[in-house]
């Protein structure tokens, strides 16, 4: 059965998509971009910042349906620029310090608002 997950700590849907879905034990997060939920805003700052958003966005929704980041198997890191791969990298390594998921992270030529990364991720129990 598929279970939808909404949380208020992390961005609203800004489009026809639900932050999370859960079916047979894999949850899907949807891409998430730096925006904080307290303001609704973009952070402030560059890449370690947006970076940094973006996983407490991820930490709040895995949270939210009962899953830490030690359940993710699979993420897909989306990057304005490569340039910025090597500190988006960083922030990411310090949330899987044991054992971390299979990615692929690429360059796109625009994201959503603006942003300078967005990350999806799949976990599961």
């Amino acid at each position: 059965m598929k279970r939808i997950i909404s949380t208020p700590n992390a961005p609203a849907a800004i489009g026809p998509y639900s932050q999370a879905i859960e079916v047979n034990g894999t949850l899907y997060i949807s891409g998430q971009i730096p925006v904080d939920p307290a303001i609704g805003k973009v952070v402030e700052g560059g890449i370690t910042e947006q970076t940094t958003q973006v996983m407490k966005n991820i930490e709040a929704i895995l949270t939210e349906a009962g899953y830490t980041f030690a359940d993710v198997v699979k993420s897909t890191c989306l990057l304005s620029d490569m340039a910025n791969f090597k500190a988006m990298n960083e922030v990411y390594g310090g949330c899987y310090p044991e054992n971390p998921p299979a990615r692929a992270a690429f360059a796109v030529k625009e994201l959503p608002l603006g942003v300078l990364v967005e990350i999806e991720t799949v976990a599961v129990k």
